[in-house]
């Protein structure tokens, strides 16, 4: 037994458990791995969604999360904590994916132990660092702290290169969502609640903080403007609990036949919704990275994307979250039916699978 070498996965988020859990897996499967997964709870309810999905038990849940946190006393609970978790779990190596508070506060506590750091999902930039925000900062400072770099794209390589990241530090892996995809995909799962199966549904996740008051007001406008001009279609709206979306958008969509509002789906019966939509809208990182492999265009309510390789690919497309940009180009997809199977092809540039199988060798290697 002594020659097993402790690996901590930290989780924050439900992004993060989805893309993490391919990772936990595998390494309990690799004889030389002992894995401990440590939750921050960032996101409570959502968070337990996903991991119970995997049948994954944190071995040590900080708790963390707290109403209408602001982002410096989360920072500041969440490094204290964490450094507390480190001194008692004294890991060989710290996992952690994505660009949330909780990555960049992993990333700063091991480096204060000087214990080794590998970013999963390395390697995403707008260049931007107000957006989104603070995401572009909290990936940006974790990937200068950490040792091992997964970049799920030769694109995202490139840009730790450009940073001056040394080249055999970084490993071009696929995106480990693919792998989680996959696997929930291939599972039954009950049709969306509240949604006719005669009509074209328009799935919808809006919740990004560059997003909160005006532009979220517009992109709910532009919501019943399609619906009101398309008979046809329905709208299903799983809502972010965040006070700053729930309220906006129950306010503005809530009491129409033909929108359904819901709480956060459980992931089986989101990837379920996904794979029913027509047309999906939305300001999410993942659902860039998802819907592609399932067929379906992603028209993204963001002015910039750190996942280029869709919009390169034309399976996805920035629209913003001005009205009638928003309209114009969901109704182009609904109307034309080769503007839309030019961008339903199934086309994934994020990986085939084996993501975590990867990560696990780089790691196998390292010794």
């Amino acid at each position: 037994m002594s020659d097993l070498r402790t690996v901590l996965c930290v989780v924050g988020t439900r992004p993060e458990a989805i893309k993490m859990a391919p990772v936990v897996l595998e390494l309990r499967r690799r004889p030389w791995a002992r894995v401990r997964v440590l939750a921050t709870a960032q996101h409570r309810e959502m968070l337990d969604q996903v991991l119970d999905l995997f049948a994954i038990a944190p071995d040590r849940d900080l708790d963390l999360m707290r109403p209408n946190q602001s982002l410096a006393d989360l920072s500041a609970r969440l490094l204290s904590a964490l450094d507390g978790a480190l001194e008692v779990e004294k890991p060989w190596a710290v996992l952690a994916q994505g660009d949330t508070t909780t990555v960049l506060a992993t990333a700063l506590a091991c480096f204060y132990r000087r214990l080794p750091f590998g970013h999963v999902e390395a390697g995403l930039r707008t260049g931007d660092l107000d957006y989104p925000f603070p995401e572009e900062m909290n990936r940006s400072v974790a990937g200068r702290l950490a040792r091992v770099h997964f970049a799920p794209t030769e694109s995202a390589r490139a840009n730790l290169l450009r940073e001056g990241i040394a080249p055999l530090a970084v490993h071009v892996t696929g995106n480990t969502v693919i792998d989680a995809l996959l696997q929930v995909a291939a599972r039954e799962a009950p049709p969306p609640p509240g949604v006719p199966a005669e009509r074209r549904l328009i799935l919808v996740t809006a919740h990004r903080r560059e997003n909160f008051g005006a532009p979220l007001q517009e992109i709910c406008r532009a919501l019943l403007t399609l619906v009101e001009a398309n008979a046809d279609v329905h709208v299903l709206y799983p809502v972010h609990l965040n006070p700053n979306v729930n309220d906006v958008v129950r306010g503005a969509l809530s009491g129409h036949p033909r929108i359904t509002l819901c709480a956060p789906l459980d992931y089986l019966p989101f990837v379920a919704a996904m794979k029913r939509s027509t047309l999906i809208l939305s300001d999410s990182g993942g659902v860039q990275e998802e819907a592609p492999a399932l067929g379906k265009p992603v028209l993204v309510l963001r002015a910039e994307t750190e996942r280029p390789e869709a919009v390169d690919a034309g399976v996805v497309k920035l629209v913003g979250t001005d009205h009638d940009t928003i309209v114009r180009e969901a109704q182009r997809l609904l109307d034309d039916a080769e503007a839309y199977h030019a961008m339903a092809r199934g086309v994934s540039p994020y990986g085939d699978g084996h993501a975590a199988g990867r990560i696990a060798d780089v790691l196998e290697r390292m010794g």
